[in-house]
């Protein structure tokens, strides 16, 4: 497990690969494509479900998502193969050009500085009712209880940023992480578990579940989960870097991998989701940690688990994030200036504080998780609809293949893009539009 835990970091935080040695397991492809896919998603399927219109719904909507996620997957492990490049921006500028290279730079700096507020917005929840719990000392929730303004989320969780993130940040290397990155797979694990356990102590499940199965679905609804389900499953930005670091590069064992990663997702997405919805039915939290008792230990646990992993896991996603900027400024310096080591070091701690102030700015003025989502979900359709699409079609343009696969594939390859294009600006117009409401 701990070697595991290592590969997975040398992966996330490395902005390219040797793919000469490649040495990464079958095992641990599949575990590192679940640590990147399952995350602060989970906590809002229970919440997607129900928007859904019911359990019926969102299970189909999840089932049809999943033959584009897979299918996005097994297209961009073949452009990683065919271009010999070992990141997404890499393959993508090197198949589709350097104007649509650009723009998967500017989406990837733009998907990880949301999935950062997101982290935030979470870590934030889970401080509230963590400060909730130390005053309620095993009474109700109901019950009056003093609030001090050193236990409010805001101050705790700017404190937590100041004093752990950022010092966990600024450096180069991320390395000294690689026994804290197994955190995020645990914590998902575990509140699945849990919030099974819940819903089978409950008393008189059995006619909540009747009354949820009835409920009325539209197409509005049915596709207002997709963000959710874009978020929850996504893990195509680091799927290149997996993919090249593999000891069997064949594009059917590639196409296995992606298909057992996804089911496990699956499978952990949708416990999740089903029975958490069957749980609070149409009350159910944004964050469905929120949904239960603060002073519940198993949940006090499950918030400790989270908050810790979102903690270790932020400083890599910030490391990835600053890594496109800090390249992009030093190739522009250079031009003009000889760039010292001091210089690279300022440079460096001003873009990590900038990154961690904006997020925290943006995470304590968002009301829920879902307002987030519902962002990076429209902007992870390119990595998983659009950029996938256009590396299939830019690639049947070059490659040898028969005809009639060809049109196929560049029919498939066009239906995916459209749909990515559909989702981005369905589900970036309903953001705009809610936030728009709430001025």
């Amino acid at each position: 497990m701990e070697e595991l835990a290592r590969e997975s970091i040398s992966l996330l935080a490395k902005p390219s690969l040797d793919t000469g040695s490649p040495n990464l397991s079958s095992f641990g492809a599949v575990f590192i494509m679940l640590k990147s896919a399952l995350g602060a998603g989970l906590l809002n399927f229970p919440w997607a479900f129900n928007k859904a219109g019911g359990i019926h719904t969102a299970v189909s909507v999840e089932l049809v998502s999943l033959i584009f996620l897979i299918s996005g997957l097994v297209i961009l492990g073949y452009a990683s193969s065919i271009s010999k490049q070992t990141t997404y921006q890499g393959v993508v500028k090197q198949v589709c050009g350097p104007a649509i290279g650009k723009l998967c730079e500017i989406c990837f700096v733009f998907n990880l500085f949301m999935i950062s507020v997101a982290f935030l917005r979470v870590a934030e929840d889970q401080l509230e009712k963590l400060c909730d719990s130390f005053y309620m000392n095993g009474t109700s929730e109901d019950t009056d209880y003093p609030h001090h303004w050193y236990m409010d989320q805001r101050f705790s969780l700017s404190a937590v940023c100041l004093l752990v993130i950022l010092p966990l940040s600024i450096p180069k290397e991320i390395g000294f992480q690689k026994y804290t990155s197994i955190l995020g797979t645990l914590a998902a694990c575990y509140l699945t578990v849990v919030v099974v356990l819940k819903y089978c102590l409950l008393k008189e499940h059995a006619i909540q579940e009747h009354r949820h199965m009835s409920s009325a679905s539209s197409w509005a609804s049915m596709f207002s989960v997709i963000p959710t389900i874009c978020f929850g499953f996504q893990c195509h930005e680091a799927s290149i870097a997996i993919y090249s670091s593999m000891q069997n590069k064949k594009l059917l064992h590639w196409v296995v991998v992606s298909i057992i990663s996804m089911m496990f997702c699956l499978l952990i997405y949708t416990l999740t989701g089903l029975y958490g919805f069957l749980t609070f039915g149409d009350n159910v939290a944004a964050d469905i940690l929120m949904s239960y008792p603060g002073n519940d230990v198993v949940i006090i646990i499950a918030r400790l688990l989270f908050g810790v992993s979102i903690i270790t896991i932020y400083p890599i996603i910030l490391l990835l994030g600053r890594s496109v900027l800090y390249d992009v400024w030093m190739n522009y310096k250079r031009r003009y200036r000889v760039i010292t080591e001091p210089y690279e070091k300022c440079v460096r701690i001003v873009l990590t504080i900038l990154w961690i102030l904006v997020t925290l700015i943006i995470a304590m003025f968002v009301p829920d998780i879902s307002e987030v989502i519902s962002v990076i979900g429209g902007i992870s359709a390119f990595f998983i609809f659009i950029f996938p699409g256009l590396c299939l079609v830019c690639a049947m343009e070059t490659e040898p293949v028969e005809p009639r696969k060809k049109y196929c594939f560049i029919a498939w390859g066009t239906i995916s893009i459209f749909c990515g294009v559909f989702i981005f600006g369905q589900s970036t117009t309903i953001a705009v539009m809610e936030i728009l409401n709430k001025f």
